[in-house]
């Protein structure tokens, strides 16, 4: 009887854990893929995809908003994850209702949507309008997860930086996760007006709490100890962007790159807010 008694809840635990491992076999494989471009994953030493992605509590069926995807480093990983699951993958991008917006903007987010556009390779993918002036982007309390990598400083610049914690706060669930990936200025002080593109962990966390968010967790999965922050072209000296002139200069041949390419990309904080149930 003692055997039997033993055994039971054992084969219980298993039986639970089965879903936890089918998930992560499904993002293991979003991470492989042979869809994914050469350039994105050749940045996976540095931004730890599978690792970050389980940090922030990833999980199938979800609801997920990535705001500003950028080249769509995460997209090529979260919209087939969310396919393969039945979950749902929202971008959040140009604002096409706010009237000044840019020509290059409007093509941009143009430009992105034809390359996501084949739904047998990415899933169907929602779009969101996002930005300084932008409208809620979903229904309140609609989202399981919104994702902000390394754009926070663009929000500082943008002067946005609590309107936008607010739309990620009213689209999030009770329980929802807010997933920050940041350029991390600490241990020194964060620069005025982040010129230099690094932020301070306090800026982040003072920010998310203004909105009504609970710092959950940190994470050193992104940190990059080499990274002495005091680049000549600020973070934009570093891969990928490997600046050798000032933003909006001409690219310097002379310039010697051999020492910022051996830091790699910068480091980072990785942070997992969360809104209160």
């Amino acid at each position: 009887m003692l055997r039997a008694f033993i055994a039971a809840p054992a084969f219980a635990m298993l039986i639970a854990a089965a879903p936890a491992v089918a998930a992560d076999a499904k993002l293991k494989a979003a991470v492989a893929s042979p869809a994914r471009a050469a350039e994105h994953k050749a940045r996976d030493q540095f931004r730890h995809p599978e690792q970050t992605l389980t940090f922030w509590g990833l999980k199938p069926k979800q609801t997920v908003i990535e705001v500003s995807p950028g080249s769509g480093y995460w997209t090529e990983i979260l919209a087939p994850y969310a396919k393969a699951t039945g979950g749902r993958y929202v971008a959040g991008v140009a604002d096409l209702d706010n009237p000044k917006i840019s020509e290059g903007a409007k093509r941009g987010r143009a430009a992105f949507e034809a390359k996501y556009a084949d739904q047998a390779k990415w899933g169907q993918i929602t779009y969101a309008n996002f930005g300084p002036q932008s409208k809620p982007l979903g229904a309140p309390n609609s989202a399981d997860m919104v994702i902000t990598a390394r754009n926070i400083h663009n929000f500082m610049y943008q002067n946005a930086l609590d309107k936008l914690m607010k739309d990620f706060y009213d689209v999030l669930k009770p329980g929802g996760v807010l997933a920050v990936e940041e350029h991390r200025a600490d241990p020194r002080p964060e620069k005025a007006n982040v010129s230099d593109g690094y932020v301070a962990v306090s800026t982040v966390v003072a920010a998310a709490e203004k909105a009504g968010f609970k710092l959950a967790a940190k994470s050193e999965v992104n940190a990059n100890p080499k990274d002495t922050k005091d680049h000549p072209f600020g973070v934009w000296t570093l891969p990928p962007s490997r600046n050798t002139a000032p933003n909006g200069q001409p690219a310097n041949p002379q310039f010697e790159r051999a020492k910022y390419d051996a830091i790699g990309e910068s480091d980072r904080m990785t942070l997992r807010f969360v809104k209160p149930k």
